[in-house]
């Protein structure tokens, strides 16, 4: 009697010594190429440049933004100083006369003219409450004790980079004061 004959399926094929050989080259090619990249410095530079140009532009950014957010400080501190300035100067009866005011004042701070104009020293700035001058009326004769006084305030925009920070506004907050010495 002879043995059932097997199906096809668990027949395999005998190897040949070429596939045996085959195989052993493969092996051999992968164990090289996983030994040439441990000890390769190909790439290298490409990898340490995708490390560095995400913090590089991250900190080139932020020192941008911090750079326009002390320009427009020094800016509005500018435009109170001057708007004291001139306040200052004012006496009563230039006061009632016309010739100085709180609104010239006020466009000198945010507009640099006593007229005002169309260019803002400062973006954002020119609302009235974003500047107070005390007191509302100059002193008849001024005394050595008598000072104009003015608080600034502004809010920081930023850039659209800062707003994707998703921080509160900035308030930059600047007060001056000077003796009045009337004219």
């Amino acid at each position: 009697m002879h043995p059932a004959p097997l199906p096809d399926s668990l027949i395999r094929p005998a190897r040949t010594w070429s596939a045996h050989l085959m195989d052993i080259v493969v092996k051999r090619r992968i164990v090289s190429l996983f030994s040439r990249f441990r000890t390769s410095e190909r790439g290298a530079i490409l990898v340490e440049t995708l490390i560095m140009v995400p913090v590089v532009t991250i900190f080139s950014v932020g020192l941008l933004e911090f750079g326009v957010m002390f320009w427009e400080r020094q800016q509005m501190q500018a435009g109170v100083r001057d708007a004291v300035r001139y306040w200052s100067r004012c006496s009563s009866t230039a006061a009632t006369a016309g010739a100085c005011s709180i609104t010239k004042a006020r466009n000198i701070a945010f507009y640099g003219t006593p007229d005002g104009g169309t260019a803002l020293r400062v973006p954002n700035w020119y609302r009235p409450e974003d500047l107070t001058l005390t007191p509302l009326n100059p002193p008849p004769l001024p005394a050595d004790t008598d000072l104009a006084q003015a608080n600034g305030r502004l809010l920081y925009s930023g850039s659209p980079l800062f707003s994707l920070l998703d921080l509160n506004a900035v308030t930059i907050r600047y007060d001056y004061s000077m003796r009045f010495m009337g004219w």
